[in-house]
């Protein structure tokens, strides 16, 4: 059975109408931030850290002077040293070349430590409102489960979403992929007798047969 990219997006969209970034930020420069400290950790865990992180380094003038015995161990719960080194280093740079404010392009993001294609995309999706499709696990999985892409890689993966998905829609698809994916199209055990798109899933039906 084959079913239409149009189709399976109008599905995510009526499953998932207010889905949204479930990391907490108030501005570019807090996006930035969660942003970097999410890589392969969860939002939950760092939407426990920020508070603190944001209070007591509330703009990027204020990181760019942290020490990084100060900053690890308020963020070690969200993973490897480095990342608190990539985020001080990140926003020495942001003052340097770009007045303490966070760029509103992908190569001027992708030129920061720390920052690959994927973070640049989330921060330009959701702190600037510039269409961009950021591929993290949950979209790579769903995605091509689903159908809507054909790929061994994320790269790719991304390049196939962009052509099957309306510009305008692809700040909102990477939402309900997340989405779907964290609530039902889980990777090790999916949960396809609840899922309201199996009968336009590709996988499923492969799985049948």
């Amino acid at each position: 059975m084959r079913t239409s990219k149009k189709a399976i997006l109008a599905a995510l969209h009526d499953l998932y109408p207010d889905a949204g970034p479930e990391l907490n930020f108030t501005n570019p420069y807090e996006t930035l931030i969660a942003t970097m400290l999410s890589a392969q950790c969860t939002d939950k865990q760092v939407n426990k850290v920020t508070p603190a992180v944001f209070a007591r380094y509330p703009d990027a003038h204020a990181m760019a002077e942290a020490q990084l015995d100060d900053l690890f161990p308020m963020v070690k719960s969200c993973g490897f040293k480095s990342k608190a080194s990539n985020i001080i280093e990140t926003c020495r740079l942001l003052c340097a070349r770009h007045g303490g404010e966070v760029p509103a392009t992908r190569e001027e993001l992708t030129a920061l430590p720390g920052v690959g294609r994927k973070t640049a995309n989330v921060v330009l999706a959701n702190a600037f409102k510039v269409p961009a499709l950021a591929v993290d696990t949950h979209v790579f999985r769903v995605s091509n489960r689903l159908g809507l892409a054909d790929a061994k890689t994320v790269e790719e993966t991304e390049k196939q979403l962009m052509r099957a998905i309306p510009k305008a829609d692809w700040c909102d698809a990477h939402h309900w992929l997340i989405w779907h994916g964290r609530r039902v199209c889980k990777a090790q055990r999916p949960l396809c007798e609840e899922c309201g798109l199996r009968e336009m899933c590709k996988e499923y039906h492969q799985q049948k047969k």
